[in-house]
């Protein structure tokens, strides 16, 4: 939001260098951009199953376990 009023030709300049300075104020690690699933019990940052929110690993050990209700390993 703060970057499409800094691109639009309307805005003055003593507005766009307000709006810099708000942008250069927000944390990094608050952008949706650098957010990274993670396993929930591992903390394991890829091969998560967001329906889970479990590591590969883990899932399987679960579901081979009996501890995710309807969910089975396939068999055809």
């Amino acid at each position: 939001m703060i970057k499409e009023k800094l691109k639009d030709s309307k805005t003055s300049d003593d507005e766009a260098s307000e709006l810099r300075l708000k942008l250069q104020k927000i944390p990094l690690n608050a952008l949706s951009v650098r957010k990274r699933n993670r396993c929930a019990l591992t903390g394991r940052p890829r091969g998560v199953y967001r329906k889970f929110t479990l590591g590969r690993t883990k899932l399987r050990e679960m579901a081979m376990s009996g501890l995710i209700p309807g969910l089975t390993k396939a068999s055809w």
